[in-house]
């Protein structure tokens, strides 16, 4: 495989081959020195959105997963706490790589829906965490998992929380 290959599969992967990219991904770098940043950052690229707020994905593993966000500037609103649509992404990016950590190699997911409850305002270090319901193996059977995300700050007080809803489904066939 060419240079030039290898850093298109890295960049834009295709996500409707056959395996879990996210699993797979996560078990070869995370135990390595650095390698929970370059999970990080490799989301970061593939969905850049996301990768927007320069989260941390610090645990992941079948139905858990623990994101940290960073007190900065960048995700901060006027009245000098973490910005509303930070938390919201912050939430979607640990109840997705929770749910598409647990999928079965021949399945996909979608975000379907998506609340968010805001307890207090949200100031510095805010961590997320995600228990998604247990995926059956070998399903590709259309099927929506709600996931709950909470959102605590340093002194491990809730400031907010967010039902995530995600629809399963089998991913296209594309004979590879």
């Amino acid at each position: 495989m060419s240079l030039a290959s290898q850093l298109q599969s890295i960049l834009a992967p295709d996500l409707e081959r056959r395996g879990n990219l996210i699993r797979t991904s996560w078990d070869r770098v995370s135990g390595l020195p650095g390698g929970t940043r370059l999970f990080s950052r490799f989301i970061g690229r593939v969905v850049p959105y996301t990768g927007s707020i320069g989260a941390h994905v610090v645990e992941l593993r079948e139905g858990y997963a623990k994101v940290v966000l960073a007190d900065r500037r960048a995700v901060r609103n006027h009245l000098n706490c973490v910005h509303a649509i930070a938390l919201c992404n912050l939430a979607e990016l640990c109840g997705n790589v929770a749910v598409a950590y647990a999928l079965p190699d021949d399945a996909r997911f979608i975000v379907s829906g998506l609340s968010i409850e805001y307890a207090k305002k949200a100031r510095g270090t805010i961590v997320a965490e995600s228990r998604p319901p247990r995926i059956a193996a070998g399903s590709t059977e259309r099927v929506e998992v709600a996931v709950e995300v909470g959102m605590r700050d340093g002194e491990g007080v809730l400031v907010a929380r967010a039902p995530l809803r995600s629809l399963l489904g089998p991913k296209k066939d594309t004979g590879a």
